[in-house]
C-alpha cells in the first residue's frame, strides 16, 4: 500500500493560553445534585483549534462550546426554534425585520452585563475583515446591520430575506462573547481563558495536547428552554482529556481513569456492550455526510468519466464493513440521513459498487493501458489521484478508511489514489496550490443547507471542487431565501440530484457520535438537532 504520511503538528495551529502541565489525578465519579458538586473527567478524541465559538469548525468540539457560551437561540426535538438567551421575537412580513427581545438577568463570566448593546457587537465582529470570512459570506450574508432599540431590545435588518438566519443565531457560531473580550482578548481568534462568555461552566486551564478543565459557574440561572433543571449546574467541574488514540481512551474508561469517552471504535464495541458497569450511546449527526469531493479543475477528475469511475470503483458497503464493522451508517447524497428534513432517499442504490463499469468508462476516456504496478497510464502518466487531509480534522478512523478506499480502488480499476495526513497549514496550502484531487469533508451544521452554501455555490468558502453552475447557483440562492421548509426540500432535492448526475462526490457515510460512559453518569444527552453531545450542564455523577 502506497500511503505517505506527514508530519502532525497540532501545537504550531493553537495559540491558546495555556498554564502549566496538570499532574491532578482523574476526577473520581462524586455524587452531586442541586448544583452540590461532583466532577467528571471526560476523554475526547479531537482537540479543538479554537476556543473561540465564533471560528468553531469542528463537529467533535462543538460539546466543549456549549460549555462556556451560549447561544440567543435554542433548538427543541422536532427542529423548533425555541428561546435562550433571546426571550422571544417577532419578524416582519417582508422577512427583513427581526426584533428580538433579551434576558435582563444575564451576566458574562468577567462580569460585564449581556444585553442589546452586548449582542449587537458580537453581530458586527463578524463583519470585521478576516474574522470569519465563511460566516459573513453565507450565514451572514444578508446581515444588514444591528441596532439596539433598548437595553433589552435588539432590532436587526438583513438585505434580503435568509431562511438560514436562525439557524444562525441558534448555531455554535452565535455564541455570545463578552465584549470585553472582543476588544482585549490576547488571540481573539484562537480563544482561551479570557476569551469569555456566560455559559454553565469556566474555562480556567488549558495544556495543549493534554486537556481542558471547567469550572462550574456559580451565578448561571439561563439555560436553554427544554433543559433537565434551573440554575448552576451540577457538576463542579469538568476535565476533558485529548487522547486521540481510541485503544487509550476506552482503556481509560474501562479502568475508571475516565468516566465518558467520546468516538468509540466500532472494534471496541462489544467490549463496552458486554461489560455491565458501561453504557453506550449513538446518534447521527446532521449536515453533510462524510464524502470524497473530486477536484474539477484540472486531470483527471475534469473528465466526468474518471470521476463516475472512481465512485463506481468502490464498494462502499464491504469497505465500510472492513473499518466500522457494520456500524456506519452508509451515505447516498451530499446531504446525510441525519438531516431527515432534506435528505433525498431516492438517491439510494443508484450508482457505486460497479467495477466493470468503472474499467468501461476509464477505457472510454483513454486510461486504457497499465503500467508495471498494474496502475493505469494515459500520455505516459499514470492515473494518479491525491488527498491531503489535516489532522484536526480526522475523525471515525478516516485514516483507516482512506486506506481501505486506496486498495479498492487499485484492486478494482487500477487507479492510484495517494493519501497523506498532514498538519493544517500544509493541507492549506495543498488546497491553495490547487495540489488535490479528492477533497475529504462532513459538515455538522443543524440547517444542512449552510453545508452546501459552504461548499458547492461559485466562489464558496470551501468549494474545492471548482465546480461552477449557474443552475446549482440559482437553486441554492432560492432555498436560503425561502422559509418553506416543504419549499427547500424541493429545491435541496434537486441539487442533490444534480450533484449525483455530475459525480461531483462518493458519499461514503453519515458521521456519528458515539458516547460510553460509566453507570454513575446520568443526565449525558445529544443536541436534539445536531446529533452531538449536549454540554455537562445536566450531567451528575455518582451512583
Amino acid at each position: 500500500m502506497k500511503a505517505r504520511w506527514g508530519v502532525l503538528t497540532l501545537a504550531g495551529a493553537l495559540a491558546l493560553t495555556a498554564c502549566g502541565a496538570q499532574t491532578q489525578a482523574p476526577a473520581a465519579a462524586v455524587g452531586g445534585s442541586g448544583g452540590d458538586g461532583g466532577s467528571l473527567t471526560w476523554a475526547v478524541e479531537t482537540q479543538p483549534i479554537t476556543f473561540n465559538p465564533q471560528q468553531w469548525g469542528q463537529n467533535k468540539a462543538r460539546l466543549l462550546v456549549h460549555n462556556q457560551f451560549d447561544s440567543l437561540i435554542a433548538r427543541g426535538r422536532n427542529g423548533e426554534f425555541l428561546p435562550w438567551l433571546a426571550t422571544s421575537w417577532e419578524v416582519s412580513k417582508d422577512g427583513l425585520t427581526y426584533t428580538f427581545k433579551l434576558r435582563d438577568d444575564v451576566t458574562f463570566h468577567d462580569g460585564e452585563k449581556f444585553d442589546a448593546a452586548s449582542v449587537k457587537a458580537n453581530l458586527d465582529q463578524f463583519l470585521v475583515p478576516g474574522y470569519n470570512a465563511a460566516v459573513a459570506a453565507i450565514q451572514l450574508r444578508n446581515f444588514g446591520r444591528a441596532e439596539a432599540t433598548g437595553t433589552h431590545t435588539l432590532k436587526v435588518t438583513l438585505k434580503a430575506p435568509d431562511g438560514l438566519f436562525l439557524d444562525f443565531l441558534s448555531s455554535p457560531y452565535a455564541g455570545q462573547v463578552s465584549p470585553k473580550s472582543l476588544k482585549n482578548a490576547k488571540d481573539l481568534k484562537a480563544g482561551g481563558v479570557d476569551v469569555v462568555g456566560t455559559g454553565p461552566f469556566i474555562l480556567d486551564r488549558f495544556t495543549p495536547g493534554q486537556e481542558v478543565h471547567y469550572r462550574r459557574n456559580p451565578n448561571y440561572d439561563w439555560p436553554p428552554t427544554g433543559s433537565a433543571h434551573q440554575g448552576p449546574a451540577y457538576l463542579s467541574e469538568v476535565t476533558y482529556r485529548f487522547l486521540p488514540e481510541a485503544a487509550v481512551r476506552v482503556g481509560a474508561l474501562t479502568s475508571g481513569q475516565v468516566q465518558v469517552i467520546e468516538g468509540v471504535p466500532a472494534t471496541e464495541i462489544g467490549l463496552i456492550k458486554a461489560d455491565p458497569r458501561l453504557r453506550l450511546e449513538t446518534s447521527l449527526n446532521s449536515g453533510s455526510a462524510f464524502s470524497y469531493y473530486f477536484n474539477v479543475s484540472h486531470a483527471p477528475f475534469d473528465d466526468r468519466r474518471v470521476r463516475k469511475a472512481f465512485r463506481d470503483a468502490v464498494d462502499v458497503d464491504t469497505v465500510l464493513d472492513s473499518v466500522y464493522q457494520g456500524t456506519a451508517k452508509r451515505a447516498w447524497s451530499i446531504i446525510g440521513q441525519g438531516s431527515p428534513q432534506f435528505y433525498d432517499a431516492s438517491l439510494e442504490n443508484t450508482f457505486g459498487g460497479n467495477p466493470a463499469r468503472a474499467n468501461k468508462l476509464l477505457d472510454e476516456a483513454g486510461w486504457d493501458r497499465r503500467d508495471a504496478e498494474g496502475f493505469r497510464v494515459k500520455d505516459g502518466r499514470r492515473l494518479t489521484v491525491r488527498t491531503v487531509a489535516s489532522a484536526p480534522f480526522v475523525r471515525d478512523r478516516r485514516d483507516i478508511l482512506a486506506q481501505a478506499v486506496q486498495a479498492a480502488v487499485k484492486q478494482s480499476s487500477g487507479i492510484d489514489f495517494q493519501v497523506r495526513l498532514v498538519d493544517q497549514g500544509t493541507a492549506q496550502k495543498a488546497y491553495d496550490d490547487d495540489q488535490y484531487e479528492v477533497f475529504e469533508n462532513s459538515r455538522g451544521d443543524t440547517d444542512a443547507g449552510a453545508a452546501l452554501n459552504l461548499i458547492l455555490p461559485k466562489g464558496a468558502a470551501i468549494n474545492r471542487t471548482h465546480f461552477e453552475s449557474a443552475e446549482l447557483d440559482g437553486l441554492l440562492t432560492k432555498a436560503s431565501a425561502s422559509s418553506d421548509t416543504a419549499e427547500r426540500r424541493e429545491l435541496y432535492a434537486k441539487v442533490q440530484k444534480l450533484v449525483a448526475d455530475e459525480a461531483l462526490i462518493l458519499p461514503l457515510y453519515v458521521p456519528a457520535d458515539q458516547v460510553a460512559y460509566g453507570a454513575g453518569v446520568t443526565g449525558l444527552t445529544f443536541e436534539p438537532v445536531s446529533g452531538t453531545p449536549n454540554s455537562a450542564y445536566d450531567i451528575r455523577t455518582g451512583t
